[in-house]
């Protein structure tokens, strides 16, 4: 199907994380139409996978709630999730965008009863948790999830249990007819806001990522500490399941290192200093409570960030050591990381063996698979800095390493260099 929305009077955001839905809502409570569109089955990205934010250690359930709430009341937003642009062409003021529309298989008569997924057996690896557990092929990608819409996998379309997720649907929303559509919509401004992803710690040969089951990345520790994660909140070692007392945290892993990432990913300190204080929290302190140790080249704590920084300095549950970490060996009798290099403070070489070992790894930008057209200009690490034209631009993640506040604030002068170019257009036609 070809559907057609001609104004060149919308502002298309692409990207449904935390900086595309603050650019959409900034720019529609301004009273311009915006088209919101996210590849995924639901809104809130990355931030929706976080447990908590830094410094204040608060949930992010709370800001995501205001902003499905105020989505949901603003008609000036359309929201098209599992669609993603495959080609812009025109320029600032008269842009004319293809879309590709993935089936979901169902509609929005949903409910979100659950009863497809009850009936279904089929599982597939869970995206949500970063594939550390594994949810029903009938699934709500998470309980905050924007639209509250299940999500029909495509592998059970055709199969057994694809006709029972849609025998058990009372309100007749599973379609597994759907196929895949496109549309093509003329906007008069663009914003990208189509987010990060984690630096792949596999290309980190000497951290034995692939190797060693108990070396994981930061996001996926995130998720083990999220009571919604896949171990119910419990710290627990993906080979054995015992508890994880005993901590490492690796920095700039796969940032600030000519061979990865050249440019500092800038969340990765405070985001380890946070997960020190998940390790806190699950054991507390003593002889058997909680030990993180930080192995750093230097902590990048800016503005009032330094003040979590020096509490976590105090924290006699958590030791920094200055060192990039060479390489990670495993003891083959317990499964225990050991990680060998040379503290600069005092040169001396260590071997020391840790429970679980977590890799802080950088930010790149998601544009893989992301059709940019070539008016877009990119850094040398491929952030989007804008468009020749002046029409297009970076928001949030996209354009530069920032941690969700700094995004919001960067998503906001997006969106208002967007209605500047949408009321420039507007002024020209009139005259």
């Amino acid at each position: 199907m070809t559907a057609s929305i001609p104004t060149n009077q919308t502002i298309l955001v692409v990207g449904g994380g935390i900086s595309g839905m603050t650019a959409a809502l900034e720019a529609a409570e301004c009273g311009k139409e915006v088209i919101l569109v996210e590849k995924t089955p639901t809104l809130g990205g990355r931030t929706a996978q976080l447990y908590r934010y830094f410094p204040k250690m608060c949930h992010p359930t709370c800001g995501l709630e205001i902003n499905e709430k105020r989505l949901r009341g603003n008609p000036r937003i359309r929201v098209m999730t599992m669609t993603e642009v495959t080609a812009v062409a025109g320029r600032r003021g008269d842009y004319k965008v293809n879309l590709k529309v993935s089936p979901r298989y169902v509609t929005a008569a949903c409910t979100a009863c659950g009863d497809c997924g009850k009936a279904v057996s089929a599982e597939v690896p869970d995206a949500f948790n970063y594939g550390l557990a594994k949810v029903k092929a009938a699934y709500l990608p998470h309980p905050m999830a924007y639209p509250q819409r299940y999500v029909i996998d495509p592998s059970i379309v055709g199969t057994p249990d694809g006709e029972a997720a849609k025998a058990a649907c009372k309100a007749g929303a599973v379609d597994l007819g759907m196929q895949e559509e496109t549309a093509e919509i003329s906007v008069g401004a663009i914003v990208w806001a189509t987010g990060w992803r984690p630096f792949d710690a596999n290309k980190i040969q000497p951290y034995g990522y692939d190797r060693i089951a108990n070396v994981i990345t930061s996001v996926e520790f995130e998720r083990l500490a999220d009571p919604h994660g896949p171990t119910g909140g419990k710290l627990l070692r993906p080979s054995d399941g015992k508890e994880a007392r005993n901590v490492a945290f690796i920095q700039c892993a796969g940032s600030r290192d000519e061979n990865y990432l050249r440019h500092c990913s800038r969340i990765c300190c405070m985001a380890s200093l946070k997960q020190t204080q998940y390790v806190r929290e699950a054991y507390g302190e003593g002889e058997n409570g909680a030990k993180s140790t930080v192995y750093y080249i230097d902590i990048r704590a800016i503005d009032r960030f330094e003040d979590f920084y020096a509490k976590v300095w105090q924290d006699p549950t958590v030791s920094f050591v200055k060192s990039k970490v060479a390489r990670i060996a495993e003891n083959k009798e317990n499964g225990n990381p050991v990680l060998h290099g040379v503290n600069t403070e005092g040169y001396h070489r260590y071997a020391t063996e840790h429970d679980l070992v977590v890799l802080a790894v950088g930010m790149e930008p998601e544009v893989t698979g992301v059709k940019l057209p070539e008016d877009v200009i990119q850094d040398s690490s491929n952030f989007i800095e804008g468009s020749r034209d002046g029409g297009m631009f970076g928001a949030g993640a996209a354009s530069s390493p920032l941690d969700v506040n700094r995004a919001v604030q960067s998503a906001t002068a997006a969106s208002l260099r967007a209605i500047q170019v949408i009321r420039k257009t507007a002024s020209t036609e009139a005259a």
